[in-house]
């Protein structure tokens, strides 16, 4: 989307004569940014709410070193001292509320009454900005008709099957569906790796906040009121996506509520909406996207209805080879457009499809009844819980499958054939199968971990503890607002 204005707009975005004359040239962060002649200024948000330290200090020292002159303010809702010291200690700004009304949206709207930044960032606690991430975006808002400009989520995490395969199903997002939407201007925040400008967020009301999907509500009250937004297929930030059940199935019942509300509570097809046609199309896509996810459980009970109660959906009587001939290229087809998006085909994207179905379940009953949900915040270090306690209905099914699967055998044997639906209980018996067995490795993994953590937690205690006590001068911690 990058038309003759960003290039004229990027090309002007610095002033070298005065980066020289300020002797600032080996300090890009303190470069001032010029758009139209006219100097601009950038606050860019760190949200946090209980992340590790550590990655709290990646993201806020990638930000702080960004080019381009700007603000960094760490917007903690942890309300931790030893946050605060580390926004000090990097040379960010720091704010903490006194409430957690609105959640990450009221965290938001808090700074921005205490902020004068005419863009601002919105960077997640685990997403490390590039140092071109303002020279990419900033030039856009040359045109004084966008709102906002989106990036992609780009992981660094894809070592386990649920982190493989999560990314794995965002990219498709990203790669595909983000920029189609563009093409309609109905691309949607995403909640982190964007930059908006301020005007634009206060004709709405602020970031909208009677909802977890805070970033797909806003853009739709941007879009109501005719504002135009971007989206850039380029990484410009890295971060971490769910690697554990929990963190997974907490991420998508966030998502997926929130999409569903959009359906529920604000249907884009209203003759009250001031959206193009594109638009509403666009927005009852994601507000009845998460349904296809229920598809799963309707097709896992195929094959046993048939098993047990000779029940099939159609009634016909195919051999093996006879389905193969007719459905084949059906499926090879599927394979094909798997490999074409993803490169290969992800057997890690087939296992999570096939066993989210009770989290879109939940998360449609969560829309229409209006139910609250606790917030999660994803890789978030607390209480090592077991991760079957996320997986019930999963662990359910599985048995049953494989209860199933002896059951037809049993069934063919005596017919002397094997029928398709024994192949197919079979297969879905295998991935949810292997989803039962990722679950325990992650619950070995969890608990080795945190003895691991609880040990190096009692020596660090007792070395304090065997310490000479000694004065400390502590100095002025970072700014509370």
């Amino acid at each position: 989307p990058r038309a003759f204005s960003f290039h004229h707009a990027q090309d002007r975005l610095y002033d070298t004569a005065e980066i020289l004359r300020q002797r600032i040239d080996n300090s890009p962060r303190l470069w001032p940014m010029f758009l139209k002649d006219r100097p601009v200024t950038v606050d860019v948000f760190i949200t946090t709410y209980g992340e590790d330290l550590e990655t709290i200090r990646r993201t806020v020292t990638a930000a702080v070193a960004m080019q381009g002159q700007h603000l960094t303010w760490v917007l903690d809702d942890g309300r931790s001292d030893d946050v605060r010291d580390l926004a000090a200690e990097i040379g960010a700004r720091y704010i903490r509320r006194l409430s957690k009304n609105g959640a990450k949206a009221g965290n938001v709207n808090h700074a921005l009454s205490i902020t004068k930044g005419e863009f601002f960032v919105i960077l997640d606690a685990d997403f490390v900005p590039l140092p071109g991430f303002l020279h990419e975006t900033v030039p856009f808002f040359a045109d004084a008709e966008v709102a906002f400009v989106q990036t992609p989520q780009t992981y660094g995490n894809l070592n386990n099957l649920i982190s493989r395969g999560a990314g794995y199903m965002q990219a498709v997002f990203y790669r595909y569906i983000q920029p189609g939407r563009n093409r309609f201007n109905a691309a949607f925040c995403v909640g982190t790796n964007v930059i908006f400008r301020r005007t634009a967020i206060e004709q709405v009301g602020g970031m909208y906040s009677d909802s977890k999907s805070e970033d797909v509500w806003t853009s739709l009250m941007l879009h109501e009121q005719g504002w135009r937004t971007v989206y850039i297929p380029m990484t410009l930030a890295i971060g971490d996506t769910p690697e554990t059940i929990e963190a997974y199935t907490k991420q998508q019942l966030r998502w997926a509520t929130g999409g569903f509300e959009i359906m529920f509570q604000h249907n884009p097809l209203s003759r009250k909406r001031t959206l193009t046609l594109d638009q509403r199309l666009q927005y009852t896509v994601t507000a009845t996207h998460y349904l296809t996810g229920l598809t799963p459980l309707l097709l896992l009970l195929v094959p046993p209805m048939q098993i047990f109660f000779n029940l099939t959906p159609m009634n016909l009587h195919l051999t093996f080879a006879e389905w193969a001939l007719f459905y084949g290229g059906f499926y090879g087809l599927q394979i094909l457009v798997a490999f074409y998006t993803l490169g290969s085909f992800r057997w890690e994207v087939l296992m999570l499809a096939t066993v989210s179905f009770p989290i879109y379940t939940r998360a449609l009953g969560n829309a229409f009844f209006k139910r609250e949900q606790a917030w999660h915040v994803t890789g978030s270090k607390g209480k090592v819980t077991s991760p079957f306690n996320f997986m019930l209905p999963q662990v359910f099914f599985f048995v049953f499958l494989a209860l199933t699967t002896v059951a037809g055998a049993w069934k063919d044997l005596g017919n002397g054939t094997v029928s398709l639906a024994l192949i197919w209980n079979t297969l879905n018996a295998l991935i949810l199968g292997a989803f039962v067995v990722t679950a325990a490795r992650e619950g070995r993994r969890l608990k080795r971990d945190a003895a691991a953590a609880g040990a190096t937690r009692r020596a660090a205690t007792r070395r304090r503890a065997a310490a000479p006590r000694e004065a400390v001068l502590v100095g002025a911690p970072g700014g509370v607002a």
